[in-house]
């Protein structure tokens, strides 16, 4: 037979015998601190926020509601987070549009919000981060063939979200700076 179990081991070990008096205000605690730990360091989306507290099996309905007072108050903000999500990763990864996007959509942010955060992205930066990435990976394809070097080049662009005619336009003429010859080579193909 088991130990008899006073009064104050009905709650469990290490909480505090009052835990069960009031489990909301307990959740709720829980919940707020599961937020203001996923928002040190870093901005979050809603929906990344929403997906944490979901894992932690906060009820969906106390979720709802703390989102809504923490965006209130401005510490969540898709249309902020969406805005210096583009402005980091745009420079910093040279990402075109198109790739962030992606991201964008993936961390949960409305098409409507990453659309605004896109505009601002300026053509012309866009295509001079696209030049420099491929300066950058010329000097690590300067053994390779020609038309080797266009498909990794050309690739590579791809890959970050670059449209086609861009890549192809910018590899052309950055392989023509580097002192290659490229009359031979054609808009969509090496």
């Amino acid at each position: 037979m088991g130990r008899p179990r006073d009064a104050g081991s009905q709650t469990g070990p290490g909480l505090p015998p009052d835990a069960e008096a009031e489990p909301e205000a307990d959740h709720e605690a829980v919940a707020r601190t599961i937020l203001l730990d996923a928002l040190t360091g870093q901005a979050r989306s809603r929906s990344e926020l929403r997906a944490k507290l979901a894992k932690k099996h906060v009820p969906d309905d106390l979720a709802e509601r703390l989102l809504d007072r923490f965006e209130e108050v401005g510490l969540v903000d898709d249309q902020a987070f969406a805005h210096a999500w583009v402005q980091s990763r745009q420079p910093g990864k040279g990402l075109a549009r198109r790739a962030l996007a992606q991201e964008l959509r993936r961390k949960g942010v409305d098409d409507e919000v990453a659309r605004t955060a896109l505009d601002e992205v300026d053509p012309a930066d866009e295509e001079q981060a696209a030049r420099e990435l491929v300066r950058r990976k010329l000097r690590t394809t300067a053994r390779l063939e020609r038309d080797v070097a266009v498909r990794r080049l050309t690739g590579m662009l791809a890959r970050k979200g670059y449209p086609a005619g861009l890549c192809f336009r910018v590899v052309r003429e950055e392989l023509e700076r580097a002192g290659h010859e490229t009359d031979d080579l054609l808009d969509g193909s090496a």
